[in-house]
């Protein structure tokens, strides 16, 4: 059975929260645990958009964080699938933050892509739609998550022959 493609544009998503005191380390400032939690939200309701149906994360890589969150940021997730497969896709996200209480222009704070896999109600995978890229940038993120996803392969690969 052969799914129409979507293109990037028809799942992706922003999710903004205001952090507050309740979400902080020991250091004062927002746990990379929470950042966490919503990157993989994120990257769970843009795949099961693409898919029409639930997905689960099968990794999380790449994970940068760039700067930390602080109480009163507002944090702003944005994640857009980047490459779909037969069953799985990938979803980059960014998340920025700004100040609640002032107008400056949000900073990247942290990077991450996911891997997805799309599942049925008995939690085996199942067919997703392609991926049909609108823009050169679409263009460049796919060919770019080919690349992830072949390293993926090889380091599992390398890695049960050791």
């Amino acid at each position: 059975m052969t799914l129409p493609g979507r293109p990037p544009s028809a799942s992706e998503l922003t999710l903004s929260q205001i952090m507050d005191q309740h979400q902080t380390n020991l250091l004062g400032t927002i746990h990379g645990g929470r950042i966490l939690n919503l990157i993989d939200s994120a990257a769970g309701v843009v795949a099961s958009r693409h898919s029409d149906g639930p997905a689960v994360t099968a990794a999380m890589d790449e994970t940068l964080f760039l700067r930390a969150v602080r109480v009163g940021d507002v944090v702003h997730v944005e994640a857009r699938i980047t490459w779909a497969g037969r069953s799985s896709m990938e979803v980059a996200v960014r998340v920025t933050a700004d100040r609640w209480d002032r107008a400056v222009p949000p900073e990247t704070v942290a990077t991450s892509n996911l891997v997805m896999v799309a599942v049925d109600d008995d939690g085996h995978p199942r067919p997703v739609p392609a991926l049909l890229p609108e823009t050169d940038a679409d263009r460049i993120a796919f060919q770019q998550a080919e690349i992830r996803r072949a390293h993926r392969l090889t380091l599992r690969k390398a890695l049960a022959d050791a």
